[in-house]
């Protein structure tokens, strides 16, 4: 009988790993330092659906101002592909993995990632911020970033929802309104 049940949990994982191996999900590719743009530019090339958030940033110089498109999560840049074909991505210049646990990658939830994107379609301020742990856990209930989940702080008299990518370990801090925010238990 144990034969029998360890065949079944076998087949699931199998199917599961068969599944990622065909389906297109969003993967995180790390990235040599500062490549992030020239990495998008090749995924773009090789007809890759990827996706770079950025955000803007003035820099200062002694003679002028500048405003700066950066990348929201330096060091990576994600990418939407069946496992089968991640030697496409592999194999571009500063891309040095996908990230993932014992040598497999791993995906990320599709919400976090469709939800991202929306919500920097529509606008929303978003800055780098360091990955935190600890905090109180809202969700947006209402808004273009409804159903993301992080963590809140104060900044200026202003709310800010801190957006952790956990695999990656990075996460952005973005303006929210207290209205539409509800604690998770």
């Amino acid at each position: 009988m144990a034969s029998v049940e360890g065949n079944v949990v076998r087949d699931a994982e199998h199917m599961e790993v068969s599944r990622s191996f065909n389906e297109a999900l969003w993967y995180a590719s790390y990235t040599s330092a500062n490549h992030e743009k020239r990495v998008a530019e090749q995924l773009a090339q090789r007809s890759i659906e990827y996706f770079l958030p950025l955000y803007h940033s003035v820099r200062r110089w002694k003679d002028r101002r500048t405003q700066l498109q950066l990348p929201l999560f330096p060091g990576y840049v994600f990418v939407r592909l069946a496992l089968r074909d991640r030697l496409r991505v592999l194999q571009i210049p500063g891309v040095a993995k996908l990230v993932g646990f014992n040598g497999t990658p791993t995906a990320l939830p599709v919400e976090e990632i469709e939800a991202l994107k929306r919500g920097l379609a529509c606008g929303v301020s978003a800055q780098p911020h360091p990955f935190l742990t600890v905090g109180r856990r809202v969700r947006v209930v209402a808004g273009p970033l409804e159903g993301l989940e992080g963590i809140i702080i104060r900044k200026k008299n202003r709310l800010r929802l801190i957006i952790s990518l956990d695999l990656i370990h990075r996460a952005a801090a973005v303006e929210v309104e207290a209205a539409d925010l509800q604690r998770v238990s």
